[in-house]
């Protein structure tokens, strides 16, 4: 069983940091299913909202060294990227300490990771590294990872996750709701449309991995 901490990071030389406060409409995540190479530094991210305005906020960007569109669909697009030296990355510290970069999603302010460790002492260090560098480290959650009745959370993203918890937490779920998705937008940073489909698609991964048979 390992812990799990959702913590939101904040630096402005943080990969990509200046293009996600330029375009604050565009949902940007790492994708953890495509490998990095180690010898060009090559990054892979989906960004849903993509479009013209990101691609010029890449070109000004201090911490992208190269960009180039793989793929564009309905839902978003898929970049790959290679950084600056001057780019601040938060996976080489955290695998360092013997942890995992399970997940980053951006947000207006900077970037939320779900990182995994065998215990908070390799968290506390890599708290005390951003102390050291500068970085903005912002314990939001914290959790022992175990399955949840057949259900594995790592089905769901992060911002899935925070999404269905923050709706559970203040009412959207009961009858008559304590809150409306307006609401909820609010309290998340990000869009009512973000917000429901957050919600779907999580709700979706539950009902998948915990009641769906193979």
């Amino acid at each position: 069983m390992s812990l799990i901490a959702i913590v939101h990071i904040a630096h402005p030389d943080l990969a990509l940091s200046p293009a996600i406060r330029d375009t604050p409409e565009a949902a940007v995540r790492v994708m953890p299913q495509a490998a990095t190479d180690p010898g060009t530094g090559l990054f892979f991210f989906f960004v849903e909202n993509a479009g013209e305005a990101l691609e010029a906020a890449f070109d000004r960007d201090h911490t992208v060294a190269d960009w180039k569109k793989l793929s564009d669909s309905d839902t978003g697009a898929v970049y790959r990227l290679q950084h600056t030296d001057e780019a601040l990355l938060l996976s080489p510290k955290t695998f360092e300490l013997g942890g995992l970069m399970r997940e980053a999603t951006s947000d207006t302010m900077g970037w939320t990771v779900r990182l995994q460790f065998d215990d908070r002492e390799q968290l506390s260090r890599l708290w005390e590294y951003c102390k050291d560098e500068g970085i903005t480290f912002d314990l939001r959650r914290m959790f022992r990872h175990q399955p949840w009745a057949g259900t594995d959370l790592a089905a769901l993203t992060d911002p899935q996750l925070d999404a269905l918890l923050t709706a559970h937490e203040e009412g959207y779920f009961e009858e008559p709701r304590r809150i409306s998705l307006e609401e909820l937008a609010e309290m998340l940073d990000i869009s009512p449309t973000a917000v429901g489909g957050r919600i779907r698609r999580g709700t979706a991964a539950l009902v998948e991995t915990s009641l769906v048979e193979d």
